[in-house]
């Protein structure tokens, strides 16, 4: 089975990771700074979740967490576990008390269907080979420890919009490139090919 987690100590997202059936880091984010080695972290977490039996609830309390994830306030707040699997991928928050546990599944499905959406059925590989726009897409859902965006249209469309932008500005910075015709409107939309750009400088069509 695959493993990612996204972590969020008590109100906040601190810690994003994907780790695969071995326990290696895929992708990793930190929100906050943690006390112990952020490997030996990752695989506390692997072992509580993959330990878990099927038929038992999706969420769980993870004293054991509590020396890598100190509450901000001392308080004492107990941390828990909260995951989804999905076919070979677990998707897990660590959360406080005092969140919904019912919140964070919604929020996981939410991450879920907007990987979904971008990557047509998400698999490992995507996290590796498209880790920057994995990272984009978690973005657009948090941010700073803040939940910003939880409608899976407005976050499809938030990424589309900024891979539109990627494609026009390396147009617009490439005039010679052969893939320059962008959308009506767009810097790029009257660029020539190379070859034709060279035709009618020689002919001296175009020339002042």
């Amino acid at each position: 089975m695959r493993f990612i987690s996204l972590m969020l100590p008590l109100t906040s997202p601190f810690f994003y990771d994907a780790v695969n059936t071995s326990g290696v880091p895929r992708l990793t984010k930190f929100y906050s700074p943690i006390a112990h080695s952020a490997q030996t972290l990752v695989e506390k977490i692997f072992s509580l979740v993959s330990s878990r039996q099927p038929g038992l609830c999706n969420f769980l309390d993870a004293p054991e967490l509590e020396t890598f994830l100190k509450p901000k306030d001392g308080d004492g707040e107990k941390l828990r576990v909260v995951y989804r699997n999905y076919a070979t991928l677990y998707f897990v928050f660590v959360v406080d008390h005092a969140e919904s546990e019912l919140g964070i599944l919604d929020l996981i499905q939410v991450f879920v269907e907007s990987l979904d959406s971008a990557f047509e059925n998400v698999c490992e590989l995507d996290l590796v080979f498209h880790f920057d726009e994995a990272h984009h897409i978690l973005a657009e859902v948090i941010q700073g420890g803040l939940v910003l965006e939880t409608n899976v249209n407005e976050i499809d469309r938030a990424v589309q919009e900024a891979a539109r932008a990627r494609k026009e500005s390396y147009a617009s910075a490439n005039p010679l490139s052969l893939g320059g015709g962008g959308a009506v409107g767009s810097r790029s939309a009257g660029l020539q090919s190379p070859l034709g750009w060279l035709a009618g400088r020689l002919t001296g069509v175009g020339a002042r």
